[in-house]
């Protein structure tokens, strides 16, 4: 099976590769300056290795290196209940299955939106077969299906420990956030993605349609992300790329944020 050197998604088994990447190929990813690429998982696997960051107590951030496609992180998100697998990256190898299994494997698989969904039936299957939760809204950009792949409808899924999905939109139309209660001492931890993403002044967060070609919200999307998030107690936000992160105030923080993106696009603030 092929997998795209742009943004690690894999493709069912074929002779040869696709033509392009369906999700490259659209307005908010792109075609490398090569051209489209491909390799394999099992290329991959030679020279690469995922590592292993603790965030916080049951919270460990998984990182390959050298950086791949995207370079996002995944996170294990230990609960009593279940672990869960927060977003993908691509390699899957010995050593990730190991430290996993370590700490109880997986009950369930979670992705914000399609630039993450990567290797993540072969996650899968490698514990278990569990399920893997999308938003319906995203379903057209799945492009290897399995039984395993969950999708569910409305603005939020309620998940074991009073672990929540919640539907924001905004950089897709399914974009999905995790909250989890327990996180943060009890006070509450958000893993966003870069559905809200933490921007290098840690202290804020920013909202777009495409990051890497600069198309922004609008209006309406970023309201919709800050209502579906309000209802929810959180101090932290963990980003996409670490160490990103919003460690007090992240309530505050979503706030603040959508209030300066919101005048800037207005032509409030200019230069």
């Amino acid at each position: 099976m092929f997998l795209c050197t742009t943004c690690g998604t894999e493709y069912p088994a074929s002779e040869n590769p696709p033509e392009t990447c369906l999700i490259c190929s659209e307005e908010r990813q792109y075609i490398g300056l090569n051209g489209q690429q491909w390799t394999t998982l099992d290329e991959l696997r030679d020279g690469r290795k995922n590592e292993f960051h603790p965030r916080e107590a049951g919270l460990t951030a998984i990182l390959t290196k050298p950086a791949f496609a995207i370079n996002q992180r995944a996170f294990l998100l230990e609960s009593s209940g279940g672990n869960i697998l927060w977003d993908c990256v691509a390699l899957l190898d010995d050593g990730v299955q190991e430290f996993i299994r370590e700490r109880g494997g997986i009950k369930a698989i979670a992705i914000s939106h399609p630039h993450y969904y990567t290797t993540m039936v072969e996650w899968s299957r490698a514990f278990g077969d569990v399920p893997i939760y999308l938003h319906r809204a995203d379903r057209q950009w799945v492009v290897r299906d399995a039984p395993s792949i969950r999708f569910w409808e409305g603005d939020r899924l309620a998940l074991h420990d009073a672990i929540t999905l919640i539907r924001c939109g905004g950089h897709f139309e399914g974009g999905t956030v995790l909250h989890w209660p327990a996180g943060a001492d009890g006070r509450g931890v958000l893993l966003s993605g870069d559905i809200i993403q933490v921007v290098p002044d840690r202290r804020w967060v920013s909202f777009m349609y495409s990051y890497p070609n600069y198309i922004p919200l609008g209006t309406k999307a970023v309201n919709r992300i800050v209502s579906a998030v309000e209802p929810f107690a959180f101090e932290r936000i963990y980003g996409a790329f670490h160490p990103l992160e919003v460690v007090a105030d992240g309530k505050g923080a979503v706030r603040r944020s959508a209030e300066r993106y919101l005048r800037a696009i207005d032509g409030a603030i200019a230069g």
